[in-house]
């Protein structure tokens, strides 16, 4: 009973940070152009609940990125500014939202009109204090192709791109010379991390001042081992999926059954906390005729999204929950030691009583605080 309460707490605490949205529009050709530029640009409204008001004005975008084997690509998001009636410079976020789905109705943008990106409220606190907000879809989510979930390189890319794109928005009133901070958790902190560590190569023109995430899973392997028959099991076909979107020489039709296959028509057209629910305790074993995860390729795509092999040029803060139930806490303190160890200055921080959603939670208005704290210009030594 204990361990039904558990999980059923899970799926709801999902329900709350993540939530479910609407449909998005399809994105244009990847033919001319450089990664950050607008393709396309609609007036929008940012609505954390139902009609809730924000005092913000906001757009629909679709801009180049780059795949993770580096070729062009479109991805859609959102640029939100708020409307306070400041003139000049005002700092720019650049939100990796964790984990919404794999179907086109979940992408962010497409819940922002609606107030059903409940993910929104924690982008509003960034708004209250006169921050603009871009928001990243990722790539193929709300736009053509399938969406490649847990592909750090990508998402990575989706997110300094977003940046861009916020930049190059003239509506938006933000210049070249913005400071950038991005921030993330779970699925966002994988990206946000990731477009941590490309800064320096990816999009060195942008001012990055710092980066705040959190409930990382910044070593795939691990974590899907951890999740195997687990609370977060239907993570882990989804990240399959994900994975087989960018890599579709990986196959992964040929490692299913009939039930994983039809897991993953289902994934296809439900949002998070349907999936999470539907795959609560799921074995791989359950769903495959053999594991890809023990195949040789597999596990080399799953290592090419690992963190940790190149410290981000700029300061990070970092936290995680001790009693995170889908991204282990090893994984976290192993990226803390892996950026420290390559002389990236990063402000740590554990969480003992936290789980993975109060995470995310517990620490949204000290992660903003920190930032808050770069855009001043204040130092930190982190506490490597």
């Amino acid at each position: 009973m204990h361990l039904r309460r558990t999980a059923l707490a899970a799926v709801a605490a999902l329900a709350v940070t993540f939530g479910l949205s609407g449909g998005a529009s399809a994105a244009g050709g990847t033919d001319t152009g450089s990664p950050g530029d607008i393709v396309g640009a609609a007036p929008t409204s940012f609505h954390p609940l139902p009609g809730q008001p924000t005092n913000t004005r906001a757009w629909h975008v679709t801009y180049r990125s780059t795949t993770a084997r580096g070729t062009p690509n479109v991805v859609s998001g959102t640029v939100i500014v708020p409307q306070d009636g400041r003139t000049g410079p005002r700092p720019l976020i650049t939100y990796a939202v964790g984990t919404v789905g794999i179907a086109d109705q979940c992408a962010p943008s497409a819940g922002f009109p609606r107030g059903t990106t409940l993910e929104a409220n924690l982008i509003q606190l960034l708004t209250a204090r006169g921050w603009a907000v871009a928001v990243t879809d990722y790539e193929g989510l709300g736009t053509p192709g399938d969406h490649t979930y847990t592909v750090g390189r990508a998402e990575g890319h989706a997110v300094l791109d977003a940046a861009r794109a916020a930049l190059r928005l003239p509506q938006a009133g933000l210049g070249p010379d913005t400071p950038v901070g991005i921030m993330g958790y779970s699925q966002g902190g994988q990206a946000g991390s990731w477009a941590a560590e490309l800064h320096d190569s990816y999009a060195p023109e942008l001012d990055v001042r710092g980066t705040a995430t959190g409930g990382v899973p910044a070593d795939l392997l691990k974590t899907a081992d951890f999740n195997n028959g687990g609370v977060g099991a239907g993570l882990v076909l989804m990240a399959a999926v994900g994975q087989n979107a960018a890599f579709p020489e990986l196959r992964l039709d040929s490692y299913l059954n009939d039930k994983g296959r039809a897991y993953v028509d289902f994934l296809k057209s439900h949002c998070v906390v349907i999936d999470v629910a539907a795959g609560l305790f799921k074995r791989i074993g359950d769903v495959t005729v053999r594991n890809p995860l023990y195949e040789a390729d597999w596990q080399r795509v799953l290592r090419a999204s690992a963190l940790g092999t190149h410290a981000p040029d700029h300061p990070v803060y970092l936290y995680h929950g001790v009693i995170d139930e889908l991204i282990p806490y090893e994984v976290g303190q192993r990226l803390r030691a892996d950026w420290c160890a390559k002389g990236a200055t990063v402000q740590w921080k554990s969480l003992p009583l936290a789980e993975h959603v109060a995470g995310v939670i517990a620490e949204s208005i000290p992660a903003a605080n920190w930032l808050a704290e770069r855009f001043a210009g204040r130092p930190v030594r982190g506490n490597c």
